[in-house]
């Protein structure tokens, strides 16, 4: 649910668009979730797209990065995933393309409960499959500026495929002047190179509450998905949460209160 917790508090955080930061004003935090939910697919072998629509309803996000996708494969039952969940928690919806799997598309989508004002899908170099990244475009506030808001799922086999996926979403970001927040599953630790070259370009790698794990979601040893930000500027970066969901993916969601001046 998009959430006004508007108050006047203390915050170095402001927009980089060539302005002084905002030292004091009203604020508005929106919740943000990626989830890798292996196309509904949970760690009992049975796809329930209304299991992960329960995880999301408990959360009440504005923004959901979420990856393997399905639209209307064989082995999800033929369903548009990406609209049917979107029809289900009463949010906007939109689609990127992986690949054609099955009789239908695989690949991965966005949520918002923000009206989209633009949607760009982003090829990447290939790896073990082809990949994308797709952004939304939203206007979190009524007088705020543009916010993209960009899923991604990078190659789970080598390194050297997913440093070059990286350079080719920073190349396709390349003229966005507004913030940007990016999500997903990485498939790298934290010290990794694909990483690295992210925070070189910009951005900040958001760090997680007691360093949760995210994988696998029963009792996840490694840490590999992550919510970043570009142009925006915190005092205290909020800190992101790894729900405790063992059930319905091979991964655990991930959460972030997001502060936004208006």
């Amino acid at each position: 649910m998009f959430r006004f917790l508007t108050s006047l508090f203390l915050v170095a955080c402001a927009f980089l668009t060539g302005n002084p930061s905002l030292q004091a004003t009203e604020t508005t935090t929106i919740r943000l979730v990626s989830y890798n939910i292996k196309h509904g697919r949970g760690m009992d072998s049975k796809v329930n797209l209304k299991r992960i629509a329960s995880v999301l309803r408990k959360i009440k996000p504005d923004l959901v990065a979420l990856q393997e996708i399905d639209h209307t494969c064989t082995r999800s039952g033929k369903v548009n995933q990406a609209a049917t969940l979107g029809n289900l928690l009463g949010m906007h919806h939109r689609f990127g393309k992986f690949m054609d799997f099955q009789g239908g598309q695989y690949g991965l989508a966005i949520l918002s409960r923000f009206p989209v004002q633009k949607s760009v899908r982003h090829q990447l170099a290939p790896g073990a499959e082809p990949r994308c990244a797709l952004e939304v475009m939203v206007r979190p506030t009524p007088s705020g500026p543009l916010l993209s808001f960009v899923s991604i799922h990078n190659d789970w086999t080598r390194e050297p495929f997913r440093v070059a996926q990286v350079n080719d979403l920073i190349m396709g970001l390349t003229g966005r002047k507004h913030p940007v927040i990016l999500a997903g599953d990485f498939n790298a630790e934290p010290e990794a190179g694909s990483l690295a070259k992210l925070k070189a370009s910009g951005f900040t790698i958001l760090a997680k509450k007691n360093g949760a794990k995210t994988f696998p979601s029963p009792s996840p040893r490694v840490e590999i998905d992550y919510f970043m930000t570009r142009g925006i500027v915190f005092g205290t970066p909020p800190l992101t949460h790894v729900l405790d969901e063992r059930l319905a993916s091979d991964h655990r969601p991930i959460v972030m209160e997001l502060p936004l001046p208006q």
